[in-house]
C-alpha cells in the first residue's frame, strides 16, 4: 500500500538531481531511532516552512503509527500561495540537513502526481483530484480528501474512473467520529485567524487603555455565524479585549455565545434553523427580513464584522448587505470567511482586500492555511482517525453498512452512490 503527492518543490528538487522524497515512507527497522529521526526532521521542517511554505499534513509522519505497523507512512504536502522562492526553500533545507534525513527515514522522490501514485491503494489529499489527477490516479484507488461535494464539477468523472472516494466534509457529526471532524478542526483554526487577519486592517485598539494621554474605548466586534469558527472568532476577540455580540440562526448557539461573554442578538422566531447533523439549514424569507432588521441596528456601531455562516449545499447566506456597509464608520474592517461559497457580503471578493466607502472587506479564501503547522497536524490527525478502521491485515477493507462510510463515501466501483450531490455538483 502506498500513499501520495508531488509538489512544485519536489520537482525542483529532482531537478536539482536531489535524490530525496515525498512519497510513502516505509517503517524502519529500527522503529525508536526512526520515531527520533522524524521528529527531529519535522522540527526542522517547522523552523524553515512554518508561515511561509504552505504545508498541510506533513505532521502525518508522526500521527500515523497505526499505518505504520502495517507497512505504510503519510507525508502530504500543499503549498498555496506566498509561498518564497523553490531555490531557496531547497538552500534552506539543504543546509539543515533535512533532506537527507527523510531520505534516511526510507522516502522516494517523485517528481509528479502521476509519477508518485502510479501504485497507490490509498491516496491522502487536502482537495480533490482534478482532472489531470484522475487521469493519473489509479483505477480502484481509495482518495480521501475535501471533496467540496456541493459544489464540484467533477463528481462523476470519480465514478467513471473507478475510483473510491471519501468526502471528509460527509463524515456524519456523531460521536465516534469526532477526532475525524474535518470542518471543526479547520474551521476552529480559521475563526481564529479570522480576528487577527482583522487586527491587521484595523487602525486602533481592540481593549479599552486608559492612560495619561486620554482613555480608548474598546473595540466593537460582531461576529456573524456561532458555529466552531464563529464561536472560535468570539473568544479571540474577547481575548484581545474586544466588546464582542454574535448572531446564529441556531437558537441553541444562544448558550454558548453567552458561555463565552459576548452578547447574544436574538431573531425571536418559532421555527428551529438548525438541521439533525447540528448545522444551519435554510430560514424563510419572513425570518430573514426580522434578521435584517434586527442585524442592521449593531452593524453600524461595530468596527469589526466577522462572518462565518455557511449552508451545506447552498451559497452562502447574504448577511451584510451593502446598505450596511455603507453605514458602517470608516476604518471599520469585515471579513468574510464564507467568501469560497460566494459570501455573507455581496461586495466581497475571493482573495481580495476591496474597500467600499471606507470600509475594508477582506475576502482570504483558506486561512487555515496561514496557520499551516497547527492546520497540518489537525488535519493529519483527521485522516488518521479516518482512514485506521478500515485497514485489515490485508488492506483496505469497507464496511458499506458502516454508518461512517455510508455517509462519506460518493464514488465506488464505478457507482456514484449520492445522485442528489451531481445537480448541485457544479462551479
Amino acid at each position: 500500500m502506498q500513499t501520495i503527492d508531488g509538489s512544485a518543490l519536489v520537482a525542483h528538487l529532482r531537478a536539482q538531481g536531489t535524490p530525496g522524497a515525498i512519497q510513502s515512507v516505509p517503517t524502519s527497522k529500527d522503529t525508536e531511532d526512526h520515531n527520533a529521526m522524524t521528529s527531529v526532521s519535522l522540527e526542522r521542517l517547522r523552523t524553515v516552512l512554518d508561515h511561509s511554505w504552505q504545508v498541510l499534513a506533513v505532521e502525518a509522519l508522526a500521527a500515523t503509527q497505526a499505518l505504520e505497523a502495517r507497512g505504510v507512512r503519510v507525508i502530504r504536502v500543499r503549498s498555496r500561495d506566498q509561498r518564497p522562492d523553490p531555490a531557496a526553500v531547497l538552500a534552506a533545507l539543504g543546509r539543515l540537513g533535512v533532506l537527507n534525513l527523510l531520505v534516511e527515514a526510507g522516502a522516494t522522490l517523485a517528481s509528479s502526481y502521476a509519477e508518485a501514485c502510479h501504485d497507490a491503494d490509498v491516496v491522502l489529499k487536502v482537495r480533490s483530484p482534478d482532472a489531470e489527477e484522475i487521469a493519473a490516479t489509479p483505477k480502484g484507488a481509495a482518495v480521501i480528501a475535501m471533496f467540496s461535494p456541493y459544489a464540484n464539477p467533477l463528481l462523476a468523472d470519480y465514478a467513471k474512473a473507478g475510483l473510491s472516494c471519501f468526502a471528509m466534509e460527509l463524515v456524519p457529526r456523531i460521536s465516534r467520529a469526532q477526532g475525524m471532524d474535518v470542518l471543526s478542526s479547520q474551521a476552529n483554526i480559521a475563526g481564529y485567524k479570522a480576528v487577527l487577519v482583522a487586527t491587521q486592517y484595523y487602525r486602533r485598539f481592540f481593549p479599552m487603555l486608559m492612560t495619561a494621554a486620554g482613555t480608548v474605548t474598546p473595540a466593537k466586534v460582531l461576529v456573524m455565524g456561532a458555529g466552531v469558527a464563529g464561536l472560535q472568532a468570539i473568544a479571540t476577540a474577547r481575548r484581545l479585549g474586544a466588546m464582542v455580540e454574535a448572531f446564529d440562526v441556531r437558537a441553541a448557539a444562544k448558550e454558548q455565545v453567552l458561555s463565552l461573554g459576548a452578547k447574544f442578538v436574538e431573531v425571536p422566531v418559532e421555527e428551529n434553523a438548525e438541521d439533525a447533523g447540528g448545522y444551519a439549514r435554510e430560514v424563510p424569507e419572513e425570518y430573514k427580513q426580522k434578521q435584517g432588521e434586527l442585524v442592521g441596528k449593531p452593524a453600524p456601531a461595530a468596527a469589526l464584522i466577522i462572518t462565518t455562516a455557511l449552508i451545506p449545499g447552498r451559497p452562502a447566506p447574504v448577511l451584510i448587505t451593502p446598505a450596511m456597509v455603507e453605514s458602517m464608520k470608516p476604518g471599520s474592517v469585515i471579513v468574510d470567511l464564507a467568501v469560497e461559497s460566494g459570501g455573507n457580503c455581496p461586495l466581497s471578493k475571493l482573495d481580495e482586500v476591496v474597500e467600499h466607502q471606507g470600509v475594508t472587506i477582506v475576502g482570504h479564501a483558506d486561512l487555515p492555511s496561514q496557520l499551516s503547522t497547527d492546520a497540518s497536524n489537525l488535519y493529519a490527525r483527521n485522516l488518521h482517525a479516518f482512514l485506521t478502521p478500515m485497514l485489515g491485515d490485508d488492506g483496505l477493507k469497507l464496511d458499506l453498512e458502516d454508518e461512517i462510510v455510508a455517509a462519506s463515501l460518493i464514488a465506488h466501483q464505478g457507482e456514484f452512490r449520492k445522485p442528489e450531490l451531481l445537480k448541485g455538483g457544479k462551479s
